[in-house]
């Protein structure tokens, strides 16, 4: 068997082999030449084991990880593959291979082995599955409960809707499909741009898998075969955004301890015998740390507390007699999520979507999908189009979806699966942004509409629009959630001088969120003020001091980023909590007037990309856009304004020409520091410029040819 791999001029790599099997393992050995580093990252966070080398700011993850049973879950779940779908397993088996195959010689490139004193490890079949689980066990916010819990218990039920919109921990995306009678060309047009958090090496890997089955580009997730959420095969081509949905339980459970037997109260009134074993954590700069590991008929225990709920030990330590608090009764917190349930993660979908030649062929893949859920945009050369959510959401009480469920009194079993609904494509158009659409009866929280509201007024200002056009809209910078702050702001009256004159300002603002805007700074400073006043109110006091819980939760409980996420609903609502708005708007005002700011927006919302080993001081390029811009980066107001969240890829899919589509990453195709291809594609990124998607084989330079 031959297997060729050529680059384009942006090193992406586009391979070719003599079926799928070959190629997968072509994928595999790319990939740990081009993000052997990434890689093992990856692998040692499904694992649970990423301590060992990262040190103890890795640890809070670790012990998630082990707790939540993300790798035992993988293991399962690979299993149950290789008795449905031997083909699928086999496929992912030589995908691995290649990652091993690869892994030695692209460790040898990556510096960080060196610094970590990290020995490549050996990858097993279920570790595609446990990157992919890692990666996405966070996507549903299901965090989010215990901050409606905390909420509830000091504000009451209004203060849900006060707070619900995209919050800090979740990602999303933004995603618009023209119809042919949208577009210059007569056939559609795909285009978008995923929000996650930004890392180094980026999330997507640009490549392209050609066998005499198929001929895919896309952008893969590095550590899991195929091409899962953004592709074009040539005929037939899809995206996803975030439905939002709700899909994972947070459940109370009360547990009785004696000795090293843990049993939990079930809705029947007995007490039966949870799974448990412990675990050690390695940590390269600390101790390591003991995790018991706990599971009833509910799912796997993330948190255990104290008698009555009162926190006291939650990284399960165990005590020198073997348990985590002693004997007697405790209430922890289990997490019941799909795959653990199921034994499926969804990975049935990915070849079939390798071999899909038209839109049903798209849908019929998507009916495997597991998890995160998605909504789907698709389109194919014969004029089909699709728009439709995927995945697996249980059908339960609206307790369990709002908030923690008691897991001792009956309500609250998992009663079946929800069917997918598919969304309407309204004069040849669909935008989707995380807004209420399809997925409305499957989720909880959604983004506010601002997104989706400014794509389609866009596209709605021209009739037909080419793959040339689309980028200016993955760049606005329009931010309409700026409102009701400069309608507060336009209000006030008696102010000094100084404060006038930056009201005025303001009010004048064009609203756009651009890097050399003097405006936006000014209202981010202002912003910034009136959110940290607003944390400050003895009003919210009693939610200043999130609950004990895993650390990696903490994001979704903090006061000041969940004020900042949801402050157009407080200054908009009726009334909040007594607090005089009026008079908080008035006093940041002043404050800022007095402290400035002074330059651009720019100079302080800056890329502040993820790295697993930081490598010193890192000064980011300074960057346009805010969380309700179309150009989502986005920053924490009241916290920050660096932007660790933003377009991890942009894309223009043409189903005229596939090679009229066009693609960029933040960074580059390779993982390596100092890499020709490490960088290169930043400025493009940065400017809002794509890459054109090259598929001529002529036009590649060839790298290498193999017989196996």
């Amino acid at each position: 068997m031959t297997v060729t791999t050529y680059r384009d001029p942006w090193g992406i790599p586009h391979l070719r082999a003599a079926g799928a099997r070959g190629l997968a393992r072509a994928q595999g050995r790319v990939t740990a030449h081009d993000r052997a580093w990434q890689l093992e990252v990856e692998r040692h966070r499904a694992q649970g084991t990423s301590a060992s080398f990262l040190g103890s700011e890795a640890a809070a993850w670790d012990v998630f990880a082990r707790r939540a049973r993300l790798a035992d879950t993988a293991r399962r779940c690979f299993e149950a593959l290789e008795r449905q779908d031997p083909e699928t397993a086999d496929w992912v088996r030589a995908y691995v291979r290649g990652v091993n195959e690869g892994l030695a010689a692209g460790a040898a490139r990556a510096p960080e082995f060196a610094r970590t004193g990290l020995t490549p490890g050996t990858w097993e079949p279920w570790h595609p599955l446990g990157v992919w689980l890692a990666t996405h066990i966070l996507f549903a916010g299901f965090p989010a409960k215990l901050w409606r819990e905390q909420a509830i218990r000091h504000l009451g039920e209004e203060a849900v809707p006060l707070f619900a919109t995209d919050g800090p921990g979740t990602a999303g995306s933004n995603g618009w499909l023209l119809a042919g009678s949208r577009t210059t060309t007569g056939h559609a047009l795909l285009a978008g741009d995923p929000h996650r958090f930004i890392e180094a090496p980026g999330v997507y890997q640009q490549i392209r898998l050609a066998c005499p089955e198929f001929d895919v580009v896309g952008l893969a997730v590095p550590g899991v075969p195929g091409i899962a959420h953004f592709a074009h095969t040539g005929t037939v081509a899809w995206s996803i955004t975030n439905a939002m949905a709700d899909y994972q339980d947070l459940y109370r459970e009360r547990l009785r301890r004696t000795g090293t037997d843990v049993t939990a109260l079930d809705p029947d009134g007995t007490w039966r015998r949870t799974e448990r074993h412990t675990e050690t954590v390695e940590v390269a700069d600390g101790p390591p740390i003991g995790v018991e590991v706990l599971e009833t008929a509910r799912g796997p225990v993330i948190s255990v507390h104290g008698p009555a709920g009162s926190a006291h030990r939650t990284d399960g330590t165990p005590d020198a007699d073997g348990d985590a608090d002693g004997d007697g009764e405790t209430e922890a917190l289990a997490l019941r999520y799909p795959p653990r349930v199921t034994g499926d993660l969804g990975f049935g979908a990915l070849l079939p979507l390798l071999r899909a030649r038209s839109v049903a062929d798209v849908d019929r893949a998507f009916d495997a999908w597991t998890e995160p859920v998605n909504v789907v945009h698709a389109a194919d050369t014969a004029g089909g189009v699709l728009h439709r959510v995927a995945g697996r959401v249980p059908v339960r009480s609206r307790t369990n979806r709002l908030r923690l469920a008691p897991a001792w009194t009956d309500g609250h079993a998992w009663q079946g699966w929800h069917e997918m609904p598919y969304g309407e494509i309204t004069d040849g158009v669909a935008v989707m942004a995380n807004q209420r659409g399809p997925a409305t009866p499957l989720g909880v929280e959604f983004a506010p509409p601002h997104r989706a509201d400014r794509i389609r007024a866009l596209l709605d200002e021209r009739r037909t629009w080419s793959a040339a056009d689309l980028p200016a809209i993955h760049t606005d910078t329009h931010l309409a959630s700026a409102a009701p702050l400069l309608d507060h702001l336009a209000a006030l009256d008696g102010l000094t001088t100084g404060a006038a004159d930056l009201r005025d300002l303001l009010l004048a603002w064009d609203r756009r969120m651009d890097a050399d805007s003097t405006g936006a700074a000014a209202y981010a400073a202002l912003r910034t003020a009136v959110v940290r006043r607003l944390a400050a109110h003895p009003a919210f006091a009693a939610l200043a001091e999130p609950p004990a819980v895993p650390e990696v939760l903490l994001p979704w409980l903090a006061l000041t980023p969940r004020i900042a996420f949801a402050l157009e609903h407080l200054l908009r609502a009726e009334e909040l909590f007594g607090i005089d708005r009026a008079a908080v708007v008035r006093a940041a005002v002043e404050d800022v007037a007095v402290s400035g700011p002074a330059g651009t927006w720019g100079d302080t919302h800056r890329l502040a990309p993820w790295r697993a080993l930081p490598d010193g001081p890192y000064e980011g390029p300074a960057l346009s856009g805010d969380h309700d811009c179309v150009l989502c980066t986005s920053a924490v107001p009241g916290l920050t304004d660096l932007a660790a969240r933003g377009p991890a890829a942009r894309y223009v899919w043409d189903l005229a020409d596939r090679d009229n589509s066009r693609w960029v990453v933040p960074f580059g195709a390779d993982g390596v520091p100092g890499a020709p291809h490490h960088t290169d594609q930043l400025a493009l990124w940065l400017k809002g410029d794509l890459a054109p998607v090259g598929t001529d084989w002529d036009r590649l330079h060839l790298v290498e040819e193999t017989h196996d």
